[in-house]
């Protein structure tokens, strides 16, 4: 096969991530501990020159390189586009937190790096082969980021749970793919999905539910969410707000890479697993959320709950369904990274603002941030105009649509049972008396973020089609 240089062109944001991370690496060796802000500096620059590069990126349509393992599509556009953003609203939020624990170095904006890259691998990739590099190379970045803070025992506890409980879904995962593998006698899912036709069902049924066991795990579904909760409380609060916003949209990606690009001719079997799922994650995560009087672990719950509703879009097995649950995934990484923003806000020096009594009399303190928190909890109980109200609206709308109502009427009941935690906080925020009248520490420009973030869950929600059309437009 002859090697032509055209071919790099589709996997330029990898190739500019890769290098992005070493030059970061080698950029920080040489600097001294009070120069760490240049590091910073040229994480983010060098992301914001990374979205820029992929709105210019050249190149319409489906493009296959790599002898079917890499695909380049506007689902995968979009979805970088929307890691990138993120990314950079994770980096700035916590900087002032970082800095603050002396844990200001020039790894975690590595590690992020290289996580970002395993996600847009995810992303893009067309075959088990490069599906599962671009997992490996995002799970080992997030366990080195978990366990950041050596001289916690919670993080490095965490750590160690999400590394065996990974390393075991990992199994599972490869166990399924090699079954697959077996009966279609290909990793590319163009191929997988014309073999599934003709090759014995029992082995590929077998080889599915191991493949969505290992998806279930990355998402973090009922029973497979025992990680979720111990991770988020144990993690340094900046890098629970990197686990818990960007990595869902890769994991969406994942999902339709694997289920539908590759294992679509089994959407029956399929379909029936992301049911049970979806549905016990609904249940758990929202009931299991109404106990917590820790803020990480409240939000760890929902997450599992956002899972659930996440899978009914890509359940339903139809474009709608599908870009509802991709504008699903997009607005819950916004709404995750507002609010674990704002609770990075509250901690200070020698402070860490984990519980939920931490939020009293917010508004008294600051009555911006409290009103952006009483916006980002809004939307994320799915109250209108905030735009999470249309992120669910759409999903359900999708699972109507295949004459499944009962499933919408159960995701609306535990809708209802969510809502009471989400408000709970705003009763803090609005009704109790703080605890303490110590000043918000952060920059301006965290501040400005979060600004931008909760206005952004307003204005998507009252101009929703601005975000969805482009959604609709990926799968096309």
């Amino acid at each position: 096969m002859n090697f032509d240089t055209t071919t790099l062109i589709p996997v330029l944001p990898e190739i500019y991530l890769l290098t992005l991370a070493s030059v970061v690496l080698l950029v920080d060796i040489m600097l001294r501990d009070d120069q760490r802000l240049l590091t910073y500096i040229l994480a983010q620059a060098g992301l914001a020159a990374g979205l820029l590069l992929l709105l210019v990126l050249p190149g319409e349509g489906k493009t296959v390189v790599f002898s079917g393992h890499y695909v380049r599509d506007a689902m995968g556009d979009v979805l970088k586009i929307a890691l990138f953003v993120t990314a950079i609203g994770a980096f700035l939020y916590s900087k002032d937190y970082l800095r603050a624990r002396k844990l200001f170095k020039g790894e975690f904006y590595v590690l992020g790096l290289l996580a970002l890259l395993g996600m847009s691998v995810m992303i893009s990739a067309n075959s088990f082969l490069s599906l599962y590099l671009g997992l490996e190379l995002l799970a080992l970045s997030l366990y080195a980021m978990v366990a950041f803070d050596r001289d916690s025992p919670a993080g490095s506890e965490a750590a160690m749970k999400y590394f065996i409980l990974g390393a075991v879904a990992s199994g599972m995962l490869l166990y399924g793919i090699s079954m697959i593998y077996g009966a279609t006698g290909s990793l590319i899912f163009g191929e997988v999905s014309k073999g599934v036709a003709t090759a014995d069902r029992l082995v590929l049924v077998f080889g599915l539910v191991f493949v969505v066991i290992g998806l279930a795990f990355k998402l973090g579904a009922v029973p497979f969410h025992m990680w979720v909760p111990d991770v988020y409380e144990g993690s340094p609060t900046a890098t629970t707000l990197f686990i818990g916003s960007i990595p869902k949209i890769a994991a969406f990606a994942m999902a339709m890479r694997l289920l539908v690009d590759g294992l679509g001719g089994l959407h029956e079997d399929w379909q029936g697993m992301l049911i049970i799922l979806a549905v016990l994650s609904m249940a758990v995560g929202n009931v299991f959320a109404l106990a917590q009087g820790n803020i990480k672990r409240m939000l760890a719950y929902s997450t599992i709950s956002h899972v659930g509703f996440l899978m009914l879009g890509v359940l339903s097995g139809t474009q709608a369904g599908y870009s509802s649950s991709m504008f699903y995934a997009i607005v819950y990484a916004i709404m995750a990274l507002g609010a674990f923003g704002i609770v990075i806000l509250l901690s200070r020096e020698g402070f860490e603002a984990d519980k939920l009594a931490d939020l009293k009399g917010l508004n008294q303190r600051s009555p911006w941030f409290a009103a952006m928190m009483m916006l980002l909890m809004f939307s994320m109980a799915g109250v209108p105009p905030t735009v999470g109200f249309f992120a669910k609206l759409f999903v359900l709308q999708a699972v109507v649509g295949v004459s499944l109502t009962w499933l919408a009427l159960v995701a609306v009941f535990f809708s209802i049972i969510g809502a009471f935690y989400y408000l709970r906080i705003v009763k803090l925020m609005y009704f109790d008396k703080p605890d303490t009248d110590v000043a918000l520490e952060a920059g301006w420009d965290a501040k400005l973020g979060l600004s931008l973030n909760g206005l952004a869950i307003l204005y998507f929600g009252m101009f929703p089609a601005s975000l969805l059309s482009v959604c609709q437009v990926a799968f096309g």
